[in-house]
């Protein structure tokens, strides 16, 4: 975006929405962060002791561990790229 007009928006808006759509957005997901199962997802990732430096890995066989992000995010390393 180095010649965009849009750059005065880029530092809290790297979709390059206008001031009128980025507000309407920001209202909508705070609107789904606030659902009833949205509260129950985080509520659940409370209790298992979600963190920053974890994350839930879903394998194929539809159970979870909980890994490393660095390792979690390696997909090459496990060979799950597709």
């Amino acid at each position: 975006m180095r010649n965009s007009p849009l750059k005065a928006y880029a530092k809290a808006n790297s979709q390059g929405l206008s001031p009128t759509a980025l507000k309407a957005k920001r209202e909508r997901d705070l609107a789904a962060a606030k659902t009833p199962a949205r509260k129950m997802k985080k509520a659940q990732n409370q209790r298992i002791g979600q963190s920053s430096n974890y994350d839930i890995h879903h394998k194929s066989d539809g159970s979870t561990a909980k890994i490393s992000t660095a390792s979690n995010r390696d997909v090459w390393k496990r060979n799950e790229r597709t």
